[in-house]
């Protein structure tokens, strides 16, 4: 082996280990110097993405290949760039029609190519992810925790944060080390994102219009102006997925019933089996341990939400907000009821821990092992059965729960 290709091999073994490829990539011969690459939810994974990446510098004339067999596809790229915490970000966007696998390409410079998941027909896996925010030090706990649910689930095709994935939503720091600890991955998984309380501060901790989230991320348009992407739907396989913002503290109340509207038009011109709801803020109110007045019940979005749900036939409502895992069970007319949706508070996956603040709820179920640690889940679909699985960080499983449809 002469130098020139040792040098070359070491590279594609260095590459690997920094893109997280599920198999060995050929090193471009002039790698394109891009990060941050990810693909964005789209209406429908099995047909379209949405890929986006940062830049240090403009790029002349980027695109997106997407390569099926032997033959290449070329589709366009808009630069979307935005200023927040007094800094610039050079930003891309590209919509793709799906094939095999991706690239980036600016001129005679290229990405590696990255894989594109799909799901199997009516069958496939995601990842949920709870709270990643991280109140110092660091986003290494949310790398771990992502890098270890990723690696033990090499075959899910897409991940969910169930909102406040930053402590302070415009503090370009966090968003930087936030991406950077998932940038091995986010190329070649797609990307569901939840808006949070947390992505609605500015650096002084005032409200403010969560500027960096929206730009980071654009899954589909709602089609409801001045709330673009705050809230949206898309399908995968047998399940339609539905995100919702529970944010009306903090932008306003008149997302509610504009949301309450949407959401019942969204749900009935769906014909697939599974309806799955993501929303941030909890839907019960818990007693906490130094309030007697705190009274144990249900909170504003439980109450203004799940009746809705209800209706419109969901059958699973992952929430997050509260940084501990709880399974509830099914509930209806709030009661336990084996007709009603199944409702899961997702836990905690990132540094902010509330250890002896809640005090159970009697609706609770399950309740992960305290002292509080971080967990993801991942749930498994087929057009006849569902399976939930939280785990540990080190993947000792929490708890199980399977729905089936007739």
């Amino acid at each position: 082996m002469n130098r020139r290709t040792f040098i070359k091999f070491a590279a594609v073994g260095f590459a690997t280990l920094l893109t997280g490829c599920k198999k060995i990539k050929e090193v471009p011969e002039n790698i394109l110097e891009v990060k941050f690459i990810r693909q964005i939810v789209t209406k429908d994974i099995s047909t379209s993405r949405c890929i986006m990446w940062q830049a240090d510098e403009p790029l002349k004339n980027p695109i997106v290949e997407v390569k099926t067999g032997n033959a290449i596809k070329t589709f366009p790229a808009q630069e979307t760039s935005f200023t927040y915490d007094g800094k610039k970000t050079i930003q891309y966007n590209a919509q793709i029609e799906i094939g095999n696998e991706y690239r980036v390409v600016d001129g005679d410079a290229t990405s590696y190519w990255y894989d594109i998941p799909k799901p199997s027909g009516d069958k496939f896996k995601i990842i949920i992810f709870p709270d990643s925010q991280c109140g110092g030090g660091g986003y290494d706990t949310w790398g771990g925790i992502a890098g270890s649910a990723f690696a033990k689930n090499p075959d899910a095709v897409l991940f969910v944060n169930v909102g406040d994935l930053v402590d302070n939503g415009e503090d370009s720091n966090q968003w930087r080390d936030w991406l950077a600890h998932v940038a091995q991955f986010t190329p070649e998984i797609v990307f569901a994102p939840v808006l949070g309380n947390h992505e609605t501060y500015s650096r002084e901790w005032t409200v403010c219009p969560p500027v960096a989230y929206l730009n980071y991320f654009a899954p589909p348009d709602n089609g409801v102006e001045n709330f673009s992407r705050r809230f949206y739907s898309f399908d995968v396989g047998a399940a339609h997925f539905v995100a919702l913002d529970s944010q009306w503290d903090e932008l306003g109340t008149e997302v509610i019933d504009i949301q309450k509207n949407w959401l019942r038009q969204d749900l009935y011109s769906t014909d697939k089996p599974w309806k799955i709801i993501f929303i941030h803020k909890d839907v019960l109110q818990y007693r906490i341990n130094g309030r007697p007045e705190r009274k144990e019940g249900f909170s504003d979005v439980g109450e203004i939400f799940m009746p809705e749900f209800e209706l419109l036939g969901v059958d699973v409502v992952f929430t997050a907000h509260l940084h501990t895992y709880r399974n509830r069970g099914r509930i209806k007319n709030f009661q336990h009821d084996d007709t009603g949706p199944l409702y899961i508070l997702t836990g905690i996956s990132g540094n902010v821990r509330y250890g002896g603040l809640w005090i159970d709820h009697a609706l609770d179920k399950v309740i992960a092992p305290q002292p509080e640690t971080d967990n993801y889940i991942t749930m498994d679909v087929d057009a006849k059965i569902l399976t939930i699985k939280c785990f540990s960080p080190n993947g000792r499983p929490i708890d199980e729960i399977t729905l089936t449809k007739a």
